[in-house]
């Protein structure tokens, strides 16, 4: 079935080509929903229209407005007009007709990719070997498993990729730590996730560096070396930070002893990242590895160096000189060969381009890389790249838990997999003091709590704007009332119970409902709010915005619970009436589904 917006601009460019004279493009004619003080579902702007009716806005409203009432009879029921707005009343039936092809379309609002469809990948996670998860990057996973749902929900391919920096003096970090400190200790003796425990030395490395700082810089400010100085001269002199950074020259020449402690403690690292993806429910196509991809990058900077494109200083680092695109010099190569994070993001780029027939790329990156994306994009157009001008940077802004900033050297973080684990359990005593719970086995109860606890994690993430710094509150999250994933998914579940207690009493809800039922003002929104559902999704792919999902979901089945307050639905009285309010909140049901779904968000059947 037609949009209703597209199928009212077609009927009054036809109004004004009679009426006046003149052909009008559909950009031209503006329909919005009509605000709720007034009588009507939408409203036309007639104000562009004056020039050619030459009449008051009045008069060419109520003109526009009674040819529609006479030509489109099937369609439009009433009109009023407010100033230079006409209010449009829409037919029971055409909202009938409206829910029928919602319903017969289980995908409704979901395009499937045509063979040709352009492919997108998504990189998105980006971890560290040397720490586990937290909090900063379940933002950024489920930022980019939503926007890659959404995007594949538009027609599009996507490939959903990770590039895991398992490489850098950070990682030499951990290493050094754990071969000074660790007495041999493993995920298995420990009874530790690999990644927890990779991470607590990086933690100790930090601690015994500090240490190493402070006694070098009262040294040399008993020698009188100026307060600034000796701080810079002590963090570079530290023992334990030469050590670590002679292991990643090792490293890049391959020393065997090194790159064999390198590939246990990352493995060890790799199986805790996969545990915590499962339990978030985010997954990869393709995963690069920036050890693999950091040599196609440095030969591509020397490639450049040899054209010209950048320069060596004397201590043979490399730069990129970027004063004549508005920023500043850029190191590519440090003056012992070692490369950069944007030195392995070129060599990235490369191989994804190589491997993809890309049409978009689409980085989900916190907003503090807002420069390094925009010096990458500018180097891949040097390069000779024709996709690096067009590369789309999704950025997004920190979260932050009420007691401030987490600091993952300092071990300050909120890990993940606590944090998810802190969730469930919440919900699991939530719901138990609300008996929401009652009824159900021990393993329902406990896959209901695990639904709701990751459910309302996620939905406060992501009903955010993602460009917004925000502050999670686990404890607001798990409201079951409110703008929040334990209410929706409630309400989900409220519906399923009563289309199952309808089916118990022998209720059957056709395919289609007949037409002349006349509705009321509230049935007819949610039908409204029901069709809207697939020009949401279409935004939400425009913008790179999931929040636009996840409010319009809300508002969704807020109206909904607001009808199911004031209209009865199994103990309405006339039959009809009855099967269309089964059959509206069946079609609420699966919107909410789909909605949340491209969230990421599972929806329980009972609760």
């Amino acid at each position: 079935m037609v949009n209703i917006e597209e199928q009212l601009t077609a009927s009054i460019m036809k109004a004004i080509r009679t009426l006046y004279g003149q052909e009008l493009p559909a950009k031209m004619i503006s329909l919005q929903k009509t605000k709720k003080e007034f009588e009507g579902h939408l409203t036309l702007v007639v104000f562009p229209f004056l020039r050619i009716s030459q009449k008051a806005p009045e008069q060419t409203a109520r003109e526009i407005g009674e040819y529609l009432r006479q030509h489109e009879s099937c369609l439009i029921a009433a009109y009023n007009v407010v100033k230079g707005f006409l209010n449009i009343t829409i037919t029971s039936d055409y909202w009938i007709e409206l829910l029928n092809s919602i319903r017969t379309n289980p995908r409704y609002g979901i395009k499937e990719a045509a063979p040709d469809a352009p492919l997108v990948m998504i990189e998105y996670s980006s971890p560290n070997t040397n720490k586990p998860l937290h909090l900063g990057h379940i933002r950024n996973n489920l930022l980019g498993n939503a926007l890659a749902n959404i995007i594949a929900a538009n027609g599009n391919k996507v490939v959903r990729t990770n590039i895991v920096n398992d490489r850098g003096i950070h990682i030499c970090k951990s290493m050094l730590a754990w071969l000074k400190y660790s007495k041999g200790e493993t995920p298995e003796s420990s009874g530790k996730k690999g990644d927890h425990l990779i991470g607590d030395y990086y933690v100790a490395f930090e601690k015994h560096y500090r240490a190493e700082v402070t006694a070098l810089k009262t040294t040399y400010l008993s020698e009188g070396m100026p307060e600034e100085e000796a701080q810079t001269k002590a963090e570079t002199e530290a023992p334990l930070m030469k050590e670590a950074h002679t292991m990643l020259r090792k490293w890049e020449a391959d020393d065997p002893e090194v790159r064999a402690l390198w590939t246990k403690m990352n493995e060890w690292v790799y199986a805790g990242f996969n545990e915590t993806y499962r339990k978030m429910g985010v997954y990869f196509d393709k995963i690069y590895y920036e050890s693999q991809t950091y040599l196609e990058g440095k030969a591509m900077v020397l490639e450049g160096l040899k054209k010209g494109l950048f320069y060596q200083k004397e201590d043979r680092s490399v730069w990129a000189d970027l004063t004549a695109e508005g920023l500043d010099q850029k190191l590519l190569l440090r003056s012992d060969g070692t490369s950069v994070y944007m030195t392995q993001d070129i060599g990235t780029a490369k191989l994804r381009f190589q491997d993809y027939p890309i049409d978009k790329m689409i980085y989900v990156v916190g907003n503090e890389q807002n420069y390094h994306f925009k010096v990458l994009s500018i180097l891949l157009d040097k390069l000779g790249f024709k996709w690096g001008k067009e590369l789309v940077h999704f950025s997004y802004g920190m979260v932050e838990l009420p007691n401030g900033k987490m600091k993952s050297r300092e071990g300050t973080v909120v890990d993940a997999d606590n944090l998810m684990e802190d969730m469930i359990r919440t919900a699991q005593e939530t719901s138990a003091e609300l008996g929401k719970l009652d009824g159900l086995t021990q393993e329902e109860a406990d896959d209901i709590s695990r639904i709701v606890g990751l459910g309302a994690l996620k939905y406060f993430i992501l009903k955010v704007d993602a460009r917004k710094n925000m502050l999670f509150n686990p404890q607001e999250s798990i409201d079951f009332n409110g703008n929040t994933g334990p209410f929706i998914q409630y309400t989900h579940a409220r519906i399923r119970s009563v289309l199952r207690k309808a089916a118990e009493s022998g209720i059957e809800v056709p395919e289609t409902i007949p037409a002349g039922l006349e509705l009321n003002t509230k049935e007819e929104e949610l039908i409204q709010l029901l069709a809207d559902y697939r020009t949401v999704v279409e935004q939400a792919a425009t913008d790179c915005n999931p929040s636009i999902i996840a409010n319009y979901t809300y508002e969704l089945v807020k109206e909904y619970n607001q009808f199911y307050h004031d209209f009865s639905i199994l103990h309405e009285a006339e039959e009809r009436k009855k099967i269309f309010r089964l059959a509206l909140s069946a079609s609420v049901a699966e919107i909410v589904r789909s909605g949340m779904g491209l969230l990421g968000i599972e929806v329980p059947d009972r609760m």
